[in-house]
């Protein structure tokens, strides 16, 4: 199993589609099958580092490539290349 995580930072005056962007990347889980658990959070503390953070697994490594090429992951992710100052990502094995 495949721990994926992305934590992202998004220009402020971008809300709206900030918000879109949340809403698509959740809107994939039960749609793209190799998804077997997805979390999406927004941070509460104000002023952190980053603003939100997705925690997803996948059942290899294999999988989560097939997740990244998907078509409908690729159009929500080009919404948040738009709206994005920064971006971490980690995987790991579980």
């Amino acid at each position: 199993m495949i721990r994926h995580i992305v934590m992202w930072k998004f220009r402020e005056e971008e809300q709206q589609r900030r918000r879109q962007f949340l809403d698509g990347l959740a809107g994939l889980y039960g749609v793209i099958p190799e998804i077997r658990h997805m979390e999406i959070r927004e941070d509460i503390a104000g002023g952190a580092n980053f603003d939100a953070v997705l925690v997803a697994d996948f059942d290899s490594l294999e999988a989560l490539k097939t997740y990244k090429e998907d078509p409908r992951h690729k159009a929500v992710a080009a919404i948040c290349k738009e709206i994005r100052t920064a971006r971490a990502a980690v995987d790991y094995e579980l």
